[in-house]
């Protein structure tokens, strides 16, 4: 069985004093609620990694980054390196966030490039995919999921692959309060499996954990963690929230 992922993207949000607050509290709610087995992650905002990461750093909760750049140094004000986090401790990056992609340029070949940077320095990758609520309405998200991840993503090998996480965020759901059905969320995770078994193999299919994301709440949580392909959520603004977010871990605790 594959362990479920409760992971919390802050997004630009908190302060520092806020962000160690939230944490510390995420922290004693977890190591006193939580019994069952689930990987806990958080994304905080770069200027509060260190801190974040040292208030957990005896606990089984993981610090990662939202972003990475695609360029391993040099010249590119305002970037921040795979290797840098590293050097910090850190090695779980998002990379391809449907923010990103929208607001920031994050093209397909950009994407694949920023893998290949987290990777080439041993940071693990949730990789992000989804479509917009014109390309649903269209019948087109199978494919752009499809496209967005041949694109950016099944270049790498197979044992990259395995300890990889893809995480599916409908783009019409993330932040807008509308979730996807579990019936929908599965359809798509269940596509994603079957894309991975096409390109690899079924072996690596069924090891790949595949995360839900958009507008994940205590109240949907344990009926979407339920349905056999989805394996844990990434969690936007719930995350900010140590009870809801807790509540979501607890749910996703098998």
């Amino acid at each position: 069985m594959r362990t479920k992922i409760i992971a919390g993207n802050w997004k630009m949000n908190t302060q520092l004093q806020t962000a160690k607050e939230l944490v510390t509290e995420i922290k004693g709610m977890v190591r006193d609620e939580v019994m069952g087995e689930v990987e806990i992650m958080v994304f905080p905002p770069f200027p509060f990694l260190t801190n974040v990461a040292a208030l957990l750093n005896d606990s089984n909760i993981k610090t990662g980054a939202q972003n990475i750049s695609q360029f391993n140094d040099g010249a590119y004000t305002g970037e921040v390196s795979a290797s840098m986090l590293t050097s910090i401790g850190l090695a779980v990056t998002l990379i391809g966030h449907s923010e990103r992609r929208q607001y920031f340029g994050d093209t397909h070949s950009v994407l694949q490039e920023k893998v290949n940077r987290a990777l080439e320095n041993h940071v693990q990758v949730i990789f992000c995919c989804g479509e917009t609520l014109e390309q649903r309405n269209a019948n087109a998200h199978f494919e752009i999921v499809k496209a967005q991840l041949m694109e950016s993503l099944f270049h790498i090998n197979e044992s990259q692959m395995v300890n990889t996480v893809i995480a599916y965020e409908p783009v019409w759901a993330i932040g807008t309060g509308v979730t996807a059905s579990s019936h929908q969320a599965q359809e798509m995770h269940a596509f994603i499996r079957k894309c991975l078994a096409d390109k690899y193999n079924a072996n690596v299919a069924d090891k790949v954990r595949i995360l839900y994301g958009g507008s994940v709440k205590p109240d949907n949580a344990k009926e979407l963690f339920a349905c056999a392909d989805i394996d844990g959520g990434l969690i936007g603004g719930a995350a900010l929230s140590s009870r809801s977010f807790t509540d979501i871990i607890k749910a996703g605790a098998q």
